[in-house]
């Protein structure tokens, strides 16, 4: 059976908010990948709301970009407690974590959230802007770890 990085995580002892780095793969072209565990809320003890996670998806998704070169993907994880990242290239924890407390700041003076038709998006009904904000709050208030396992802020 295939060994999934995440699910050989102990969930028990990360502190989060944090940004750690779960993969890194090169290809036999040289090419390089990378995939960031950008971690909101502690596993276990919390989840974010669908609205709030959804909406946060969609800001992440636009405005990291703009901070990280070779973005390949932004995704919500499936327990609700983050989103992993994947980039081309070689990034480090620190960078992401530094370029995430700039998109989270714009998180909190968003007034329309993009891409919210039923054109542009799957489950345009379930959003929350409101909620994506208090969560960037609160994880732009506790600092973003740049180690799972020791708050480093």
């Amino acid at each position: 059976m295939a060994k999934v990085e995440s699910f050989e995580l102990d969930h028990n002892l990360v502190k989060a908010p944090y940004v750690r780095q779960a993969g890194y793969e090169v290809h036999e072209t040289g090419a390089v990948v990378t995939k960031f565990d950008l971690r909101f809320v502690q596993p276990n003890q919390d989840a974010l709301p669908t609205g709030a996670m959804h909406t946060l998806e969609h800001l992440l998704a636009i405005n990291i970009r703009d901070y990280v070169d070779g973005v390949i993907d932004l995704s919500p994880m499936g327990c609700r407690t983050g989103f992993y990242m994947i980039c081309w290239g070689e990034h480090t924890p620190e960078e992401i974590a530094t370029a995430l407390e700039k998109v989270l700041q714009i998180v909190l003076e968003t007034t329309v959230v993009p891409a919210t038709t039923a054109k542009e998006c799957g489950n345009y009904r379930d959003h929350s802007l409101f909620g994506a904000q208090e969560y960037a709050k609160q994880v732009l208030a506790a600092g973003i770890s740049r180690d799972p396992f020791t708050r480093t802020v």
